[in-house]
């Protein structure tokens, strides 16, 4: 499988705050689908946001770019990414002549309803024509301030118990009982 990795980057924004990021390349194939929704799954772990919606928007839009935006040999492109309480997820595939939109399913209907999971999951979503041939698209999920990542280092407050400053005096620590040297066992 042709795969390009580019792990996790923070970069400063305008504001005090960071932009986390995730991309990957993946094969327009079922298997390039599944593993754009575990790769995005662990990267929401790792960030300490909620798993849902945004897995189920991802594997929405990844399957649709494995079914639809398929042309063999080009692969398609997951981007995440988060600024303040928005978590972005975009898809670029290389087909830009199959623009995605929403139609009724009838109930018997197998497939269809896709987009219209991803519009009910998502607080935005739309698409945007890329450069020829390729087609990006995004939706965004916001969360309340208190999910959203915050980045690395010191945090304020306590984190354990206060700090008591040594007495001089160690604890006495006792190693566990050894038994005899040489002892055996009588079986009478």
């Amino acid at each position: 499988m042709n795969q390009k990795l580019a792990g996790p980057t923070e970069q400063p924004t305008q504001s005090d705050g960071y932009i986390r990021n995730f991309s990957v390349q993946l094969s327009p194939t079922p298997r390039g689908a599944r593993l754009a929704r575990l790769l995005a799954t662990e990267q929401l772990r790792a960030w300490e946001l909620p798993l849902d919606p945004a897995r189920h928007i991802v594997a929405e839009l990844a399957n649709n770019a494995a079914t639809h935006g398929r042309i063999p040999g080009r692969n398609f492109q997951l981007l995440l990414y988060v600024i303040g309480e928005t978590l972005r997820i975009e898809v670029t595939d290389t087909r830009r002549d199959r623009l995605p939109r929403p139609h009724d399913a009838t109930p018997t209907d197998e497939a269809g309803r896709g987009l219209l999971l991803v519009a009910t999951l998502a607080d935005r979503w739309g698409v945007i024509p890329g450069v020829p041939p390729r087609k990006t698209v995004w939706a965004e999920v916001t969360f309340p301030a208190t999910e959203s990542p915050k980045p690395e280092g010191p945090h304020p407050g306590l984190t354990c118990a206060p700090y008591e400053p040594p007495t001089g005096e160690k604890e006495p620590r006792q190693a566990p009982p050894l038994p005899p040297a040489g002892q055996t066992h009588s079986h009478e």
